[in-house]
């Protein structure tokens, strides 16, 4: 559990860089940003990494409690996919700067041990599509002519893309409604019937 500071630290982080790159995010722009000194910040966090660990650490905390839930989840293959995927683009409507740090993982590419939690985050939610998938594989509902994986990687493409598109055009379009039209896209293309 976080601490209220650590809390705004971690907001004011994912804010900042969304604004400013992760070029911009450095403990002086976090400083000035969030209205304390730099020692401050340090109380409550070792430095940058630590910060960036603790905000990849929550992704990859609800990349496992989703797959936990469809896992239990007695909803058909398709229902399951259009419930993940409305939740990820009501998180990114509702929260537009989490787009800068889930799909960004070019910025973390110079750091082996952030770099290795978002692999286990793109792994852990394409592995939770693929197993989806392949229940609804099994079950009848969704073709078979096509692997699961490519499946998984087409669809969780489709969202990337969608949502970086609405990020880069500085949201002007409507992203619940074009998530909601892709999600029937996707259906329809995974679909058996």
């Amino acid at each position: 559990m976080f601490s209220d500071r650590q809390t705004e630290i971690i907001q004011t982080t994912i804010k900042l860089i969304a604004d400013k790159g992760i070029q911009g995010f450095t403990i002086k722009n976090l400083s000035k940003k969030i209205g304390f000194s730099e020692p401050a910040i340090y109380r409550h966090f070792n430095g940058k990494t630590e910060i960036l660990k603790t905000i990849l650490n929550q992704f990859t905390e609800m990349a496992n409690f989703l797959s936990e839930m469809m896992e239990k989840s007695d909803m058909k293959a398709i229902e399951k996919i259009e419930f993940m995927f409305s939740n990820m683009v009501d998180i990114f409507t509702e929260t537009p700067s989490v787009i800068s740090i889930i799909f960004s993982e070019d910025i973390f590419k110079n750091d082996e041990k952030l770099k290795k939690i978002i692999i286990e985050i793109l792994n852990k939610n394409e592995q939770t599509v693929e197993n989806i998938i392949k229940q609804g594989q099994k079950s009848g509902e969704i073709r078979t002519d096509i692997d699961e994986k490519d499946m998984a990687l087409m669809t969780m493409g489709a969202l990337r893309l969608m949502t970086k598109r609405w990020v880069l055009n500085n949201q002007n379009f409507n992203l619940k409604n074009k998530g909601e039209k892709l999600i029937l896209s996707i259906q329809k293309l995974i679909s058996k019937n």
